[in-house]
């Protein structure tokens, strides 16, 4: 009778601390799982960045693009981050003596446009630069701003245009003529009672001429963005721009083959982790 009492007792036990094992075992194996889910599914780090913008400079304006790679120690925080940079940049430049005007010639005329007195030509630029944007203030948390010091350097390449004007010739007795600015028309051409107007944007092209150069600049950059994954700043700085030869822009103006200004940008963009690489077997 006690023998078969003590048998069910040891049942009972042996019973009970094979389901608890169990149990345990597959708490532990759920919590494994639940880690390694958690650890697959963290966000990857982000990595690459594309933007561009808006700049208007103290001597005209530009319109750019930049691709970057983001370069940090920390990686445990996608907002505290360096990266360094390929900007592509076109732009005008415009000298401070530009005013558009329009001349009242009258019956002379059926109609008049607009055009700028004195102006030789216009110089467009394209520029290739590569930089870094190293951030010295902010917060890691989302919709806070982090301020990044900026440095770049490049090649330039200025294309200058003839800038041309239709005009009432009185060196050829007062016929009508598309004239640019040379020795033997500047008489006319600075004739102002006798402008028409600017012959159009298009006037000239085919005479355009190539000056290379270099240029570099210095900025603050306040990064406004309110997720890790977008891209929404403003940028304020200086910009120094050399060419092998002196660009004339105005008559009576002093040319000069340099070009210093201040700007202020506007951009926007987005920035995502970097493409998990896939192996070939």
């Amino acid at each position: 009778m006690k023998l078969g009492l003590y048998s069910i007792i040891l049942s009972g036990v042996l019973l009970f601390a094979t389901d608890t094992l169990f149990a345990q075992a597959v708490s532990s194996t759920n919590g494994d799982t639940t880690f390694l889910r958690t650890r697959r599914t963290r966000p990857k780090p982000i990595k690459r960045e594309l933007s561009g913008g808006l700049r208007l400079n103290s001597d005209g304006w530009s319109l750019f693009m930049d691709r970057g790679t983001v370069k940090s120690e920390d990686r445990k925080s996608d907002l505290f981050y360096d990266i360094v940079f390929w900007q592509v940049e076109f732009g005008e430049k415009k000298h401070p003596m530009e005013i558009k005007r329009t001349n009242a010639l009258g019956a002379a005329v059926e109609s008049t446009t607009p055009f700028i007195y004195g102006k030789i030509s216009n110089f467009y630029t394209f520029k290739l630069g590569y930089g870094k944007r190293k951030m010295i203030a902010g917060k890691p948390d989302p919709g806070t701003v982090s301020i990044h010091w900026v440095y770049l350097g490049g090649l330039s390449l200025g294309l200058e245009k003839p800038y041309y004007i239709d005009a009432f010739l009185v060196s050829k007795g007062g016929i009508q003529e598309s004239i640019n600015y040379t020795d033997t028309t500047k008489e006319d051409f600075l004739n102002q009672n006798a402008i028409i107007g600017s012959s159009g944007i298009t006037k000239g092209i085919n005479e355009v001429k190539f000056v290379p150069g270099i240029h570099g600049k210095t900025a603050l950059h306040f990064d406004f963005a309110s997720s890790k994954k977008t891209k929404l700043a403003i940028e304020t700085g200086v910009n120094v721009e050399v060419y092998t030869r002196a660009i004339e822009l105005m008559a009576n103006q002093d040319s000069v083959p340099y070009f210093v200004n201040v700007y202020a940008s506007f951009q926007v963009g987005k920035r995502w982790p970097e493409k998990k690489k896939k192996w070939r077997r």
